[in-house]
Parts: C-alpha cells; sequence; structure tokens
C-alpha cells in the first residue's frame, strides 16, 4: 500500500507482501479462519493481495462503520460493484452514488411504504401456502432448491403481477444464476462456455423479458413493483425511464430472491440440527393465525430472533464494496484514492470481542437481557448500514417469516446426526448440496 502523506499522522495499511493463492483460496473456502488469521497477524485493518489488485478490509466493527456511513463521501460503491457486477446488474440502486443515489432512492422507497407491504402480505400468502403445502416428503429433499423456486415465484408474482410456467420461471432463474456467477468470474471477458460468457447471455434474457412486458405496466396500474415503479415519481414530478425501470426491475428481482433464499436456508439447517428451536418456534406459529396481518408480524418473536441469528451466522451479501475517490484513513490508516475496500459482515459477526462463543447458534443471545447485537452499531449488520442499507429489507422479513411460518405448520424436518453443510463462497454463501433433509409433513 502507499505510503501516508509526511506529517499526516496516518499509519499504512499493511498486508501480505504478495498475491497468495493459499490465501485466496481460505478467503473462500473458510472466511472466518482467514479473517481471524488476518486480525491476528495485522491488527485491525489488512488487505488481500489478488489477481485484480489489493482490497483493504477493516477488520473491527468501528472500520466497518467508517466504510458503511462514509461521512465524508470518501467511498463510492459504483466503482468498485462496478468492476463486480456492472455488466450485469448495471445501474442498479447498489451501483449508484451520491445525489443520483438519494433521487432514485427516494423514488423506489415510494414501492415498500407500510401500506405497500401490507399489500404485499395479502397478496403473497395464497401462494406461498399453497406452495409450501405442496413440498415434497421423504428423504434427500433438497430444501435450498424448494425455497429458490418459491422465492423466485413469489417475486414475479409480487414484483411483476405474473405467474409464469414452471419452465419459463426456469429460464428466467437460471439468467439470474448465471448473471451473480459472472460476477466473480477469473476470465472476464465473453469467450465461449464461460461464465462471462453465460452471464453476458443471462442479462439479454432479462432485459428481454422487462421490454416485453413493460408496455401493458405503463398502460395500466396494477399491485405489484414493475407497475409501481413505471408509475411513481418524485416530489418534482421526475418519472424513471424505460431504462430506469428495466435497470432496477433486475436488481431489485435478483437482491429479493436470492437474500430470502439463503436466509430460509440457513434458518432451515440450524432448525434441523437444534431440533428444539424448531419446537419452540412451531409453537408460536401455532399460536398465530395460519393467514397472518401485518401487525401479526411483530409476534413472531422466537422466529424473529432464529431469522437474525442465522443472518449472523450467514449474511446472505457478505460485504460492502467500495472504492476511494480520493485519500482519506480508517481509524487513522491511510486509504489512498483508487484503493478498492471491502467492509466484511463476518468480520464482525464471528468477533469474539462482540459475541460470546460466536460459532455457536444461539437465538437467546438476540433477547432483551442480553442484547449482544447491540455491543456496537455495526456488530449486527447483514442489511449494510448508511444511504446504502438494504431498501427491501422489511420487505424480506415479512417474506421470510411467512414462508417459514407456513414451513412451520405443515412440515417438520431433520438432517442425519453429525451432518454439516459445506457452503460455497464463490458468488453468494449457499450449502454446495443443496441442504438435503428429511421432510415430513405433519398430519
Amino acid at each position: 500500500m502507499a505510503k501516508p502523506p509526511a506529517g499526516s499522522g496516518l499509519k499504512p495499511v499493511q498486508g501480505p507482501a504478495l498475491p497468495s493463492v493459499p490465501d485466496l483460496l481460505l478467503f473462500r473456502k473458510n472466511p472466518q479462519q482467514y479473517v481471524a488469521e488476518q486480525r491476528a497477524t495485522f491488527g485491525d485493518i489488512s488487505f488481500i493481495a489478488g489477481p485484480g489488485g489489493k482490497i483493504v478490509t477493516p477488520l473491527s466493527p468501528s472500520g466497518c462503520e467508517a466504510v458503511a456511513l462514509n461521512r465524508d463521501k470518501a467511498f463510492a460503491a459504483e466503482p468498485a460493484w462496478g468492476f463486480m457486477i456492472g455488466r450485469f446488474f448495471r445501474r442498479g440502486l447498489l451501483l449508484m452514488d451520491f445525489d443520483e443515489h438519494r433521487d432514485h432512492r427516494l423514488v423506489l422507497q415510494q414501492a415498500f411504504t407500510t401500506k405497500n407491504l401490507e399489500g404485499y402480505l395479502q397478496q403473497m400468502q395464497p401462494m406461498i401456502r399453497e406452495r409450501v403445502a405442496a413440498f415434497p416428503s421423504g428423504d434427500r429433499v433438497r430444501l435450498l432448491h424448494e425455497l429458490k423456486e418459491l422465492t423466485l415465484d413469489v417475486a414475479l408474482e409480487i414484483f411483476l403481477g405474473l405467474r409464469l410456467p414452471r419452465a419459463e420461471a426456469d429460464r428466467i432463474n437460471k439468467a439470474f444464476v448465471d448473471c451473480v456467477d459472472a460476477g466473480l468470474a477469473w476470465v472476464r471477458y465473453p469467450l465461449p462456455g464461460t461464465k462471462w460468457s453465460r452471464g453476458v447471455a443471462g442479462r439479454a434474457v432479462l432485459e428481454e423479458f422487462m421490454y416485453e412486458h413493460l408496455p401493458a405496466k405503463r398502460a395500466t396500474r396494477t399491485p405489484d413493483l414493475f407497475s409501481a415503479l413505471c408509475h411513481l415519481s418524485s416530489d418534482d414530478g421526475r418519472r424513471f425511464s424505460d431504462q430506469d425501470v428495466v435497470d432496477h426491475m433486475i436488481f431489485l428481482l435478483m437482491a429479493a430472491h436470492d437474500t430470502s433464499t439463503i436466509t430460509m436456508t440457513t434458518m432451515a439447517y440450524y432448525l434441523a440440527q437444534n431440533t428444539e428451536w424448531q419446537t419452540r418456534a412451531r409453537a408460536q406459529s401455532r399460536e398465530l393465525p395460519a393467514e397472518i396481518a401485518y401487525d401479526t408480524l411483530p409476534k413472531f418473536t422466537v422466529l424473529d430472533s432464529i431469522m437474525k441469528e442465522s443472518l449472523r451466522l450467514n449474511a446472505p451479501v457478505p460485504g460492502l464494496f467500495r472504492e476511494a475517490v480520493r485519500d482519506t484513513e480508517i481509524d487513522g490508516y491511510f486509504i489512498p484514492a483508487g484503493t478498492r475496500v471491502s467492509a466484511n459482515a463476518i468480520v464482525n459477526h464471528y468477533n469474539p470481542e462482540l459475541w460470546s462463543d460466536p460459532f455457536r447458534f444461539d437465538p437467546e443471545r438476540f433477547s432483551p437481557e442480553r442484547a449482544e447485537d447491540k455491543s456496537h452499531k455495526f456488530a449486527w449488520m447483514p442489511f449494510g448500514g448508511g444511504v446504502h442499507k438494504c431498501i427491501g429489507l422489511y420487505f424480506g422479513q415479512l417474506e421470510i417469516k411467512t414462508v417459514m411460518h407456513n414451513l412451520l405448520l405443515t412440515h417438520e424436518w431433520t438432517v442425519p446426526p453429525g451432518y454439516r453443510w459445506k457452503l460455497d463462497y464463490s458468488t453468494l454463501p449457499v450449502p454446495k448440496d443443496g441442504l438435503p433433509v428429511r421432510l415430513t409433513t405433519l398430519s
């Protein structure tokens, strides 16, 4: 890393002298161990040296806070995320900064008001109830795949107002998967057969699909996000262009169904391992109506603690990726302009100074009596923070609680003794084996 300016009083960020393939492999295979080793070697901030250059990683909650809150506007999301996923999710909200980001977010927030969330909940429940009740029973049901299919269908209905044939829904899902996978491709050129090539083709599929349905959404107001984006306007009358609508829809659909799927799969995994918590959550669900109202959601206190602990243990979006647009500092360390910075949730979520026995599944840590998540405002950061905090976090929690409520009422599930999942960290953290469970239908 560059030396701090003379007389600045800032310290240089330390890290490995040369790019290390073993370091990169460890970061992908076991990021918790990598973070612990980096902290032990370099302290509260370091960098990882890869083929694309150095990426600075704060290893403390205060460092992550500095990046997320970005009080002096020294960090931008678009240059960093643009390199990773800009080819496939260009001009999504995550890839905007400063005034443009604020203007687009103010319009988009109108689609996530309490009134709209109440409507989304009412609209999604019949589909969720029907689909969850029809989950297959037996051994080795791959719950990740069942939940992913369900959340895509919910996203298509709520966000697009469409129910697609299975083959068409699968085609759209594959396009999203190919775009996400391409973001971390080593070969970033559309050579035939590469992840990048499949991502480029996937983006074309998604654009064609959105533009096909756009005229109908412009013509008539319907109770879905796609229609809402076509008709929303700012206080001064500005509306989204067709390209704006398509770009936002592609990004929001990806963000909505991938993050919810990972969260529910993580909850299912830990409830299969810790059946006493599954029993507690089911007992509470049985005390509440099968069809819930918006004001029912806060009553899922057990499910809420399980969800928060699952988000701690396996945050669906691993980190906040930024680039310094001018010379700045993090906790007294010099960050020169052009430096890529990644504030990773895993840094704080497994920090033994913030959490007791951090590798253990323990939803009680979120109880008012213990409140370990309050040890620092960024001890728990699955939704990011600052102006880029996840705009759909309340929609996501609403969907997750509704699906898990129905699953608890209709099924119970277990994994074999000693089973431990292995996560694939090459893109978003999902179980490599799809989480095979024994799923039993309750009478």
